[in-house]
């Protein structure tokens, strides 16, 4: 399975972050992966945001959950973030993963990871 990040690296502050993930090697309506965005601050640690499975049901991180929404453009084999009234603290690597479980692992596969800076 292979995966590619892409979107716009800079947002302005208030905006909508857009991610979009290009998923090859597994369908993401037929797999039993869970699909899975993740972020990682400068200086600080992995952040789960939220994943959605293969039936669409989705499901995300409490403390980002008013203003994420992840979804699949299907017929391009695609599962998208968007991220709503964003800060410059929403400055990241973004990375998107098709892991077994809810919380990816290394042992997963992951994105490159795409570099998404919040700032006027």
């Amino acid at each position: 399975v292979q995966l590619q990040e892409s979107g716009p690296g800079l947002v302005k502050p208030s905006q909508t972050l857009s991610l979009t993930c290009t998923v090859s090697g597994a369908d993401i309506t037929n797999s039993d992966f869970f699909w899975t965005w993740i972020r990682q601050p400068p200086g600080k640690g992995l952040e789960w945001m939220g994943s959605i499975i293969y039936s669409g049901k989705t499901d995300y991180n409490p403390s980002l959950k008013t203003r994420t929404s992840i979804s699949r453009v299907t017929a391009k084999n695609q599962v998208t973030l968007q991220l709503i009234s964003a800060t410059p603290e929403d400055t990241a690597v973004y990375y998107c993963s098709a892991s077994k479980t809810d919380y990816p692992t290394p042992d997963d596969f992951w994105g490159q990871g795409t570099q998404v800076t919040v700032s006027a």
